[in-house]
């Protein structure tokens, strides 16, 4: 009796697709980016199904330089661990730690209109003494140490705590700096100070270096892995409670506080 081998169909490749998007947030908030509600997407993009590669899909106009780091070193963990290349795609925006985000990949594509860059550090507040001082209000603050309350908003600033907190600034900086350095290499562009803060849009974030070059994600996946390439799209979503009965007032100042990380980039 003949026995003839069963058709096989050739499996397409396929390629997680990791969104990864929002202020990137230590409380992960509604709409937020944090490391403890994403980590377990991150873990299945590398893990689920055996992919042939991680795509991010970047749209994050930064926040906690913590949170960044965090993120961006899972996914190079998984990635040298997996040995799987990792693709970044950046749509409207991937600046301050949304582009450290995207410094996790091997190579970064950007839209013509896609902002990057705003390698910086940024601390913004307000001053509330005048006001309060106006409506007889007293402050009351006892503190054990002098410097417990540095930077209270209801009292005149100090020269100290100001040079302070460009201390702490300046070496969160160079830690950010350290990084893109690290992972860009030789492809940044040296006749220009790429770590003052500036932003880039489209294909002048490709000509300093800090992208490889202008492509959206889909026609750049299927030039790299076959015109049948599979996307598994995987994103981060909120528990279910959280869903149904959110809280209110936290949503609200979450909402100010993403409006806000938005803004500084015209969007």
């Amino acid at each position: 009796m003949l026995r003839f081998p069963p058709f096989r169909r050739k499996s397409s490749r396929k390629v997680s697709v990791l969104r990864l998007q929002g202020v990137i947030s230590a409380t992960g908030g509604r709409g937020a980016l944090a490391h403890a509600s994403i980590a377990a997407v991150i873990e299945k993009a590398f893990r689920k199904g055996k992919p042939d590669a991680v795509a991010l899909a970047i749209n994050s106009p930064g926040g906690s330089p913590v949170q960044s780091a965090l993120i961006g070193a899972q996914i190079r963990r998984l990635a040298d661990e997996i040995s799987l290349p990792v693709h970044a795609f950046v749509e409207d925006v991937a600046a301050s730690g949304g582009y450290w985000l995207a410094t996790a990949a091997d190579d970064i594509w950007v839209d013509d209109s896609s902002i990057t860059g705003s390698i910086g550090v940024i601390s913004a507040g307000f001053g509330f003494q005048d006001l309060i001082a106006r409506y007889g209000i007293e402050r009351r603050v006892h503190t054990a140490g002098e410097d417990k309350s540095m930077l209270d908003p209801f009292r005149p600033e100090r020269a100290q705590d100001i040079d302070r907190l460009k201390a702490v600034q300046q070496r969160i900086h160079t830690h950010f700096i350290a990084h893109v350095t690290a992972r860009r290499g030789e492809r940044l562009n040296r006749e220009k100070d790429l770590f003052t803060g500036e932003i880039f849009i489209g294909a002048e974030a490709v000509t300093a270096g800090l992208a490889d070059g202008v492509a959206h994600m889909v026609p750049k996946l299927q030039e790299l892995y076959g015109k049948k390439v599979r996307l598994v799209h995987l994103g981060q979503r909120r528990p279910l409670l959280q869903r149904f009965i959110p809280g209110i007032l936290s949503d609200a100042i979450g909402a100010v506080e993403d409006r806000v990380g938005w803004t500084r980039y015209g969007l």
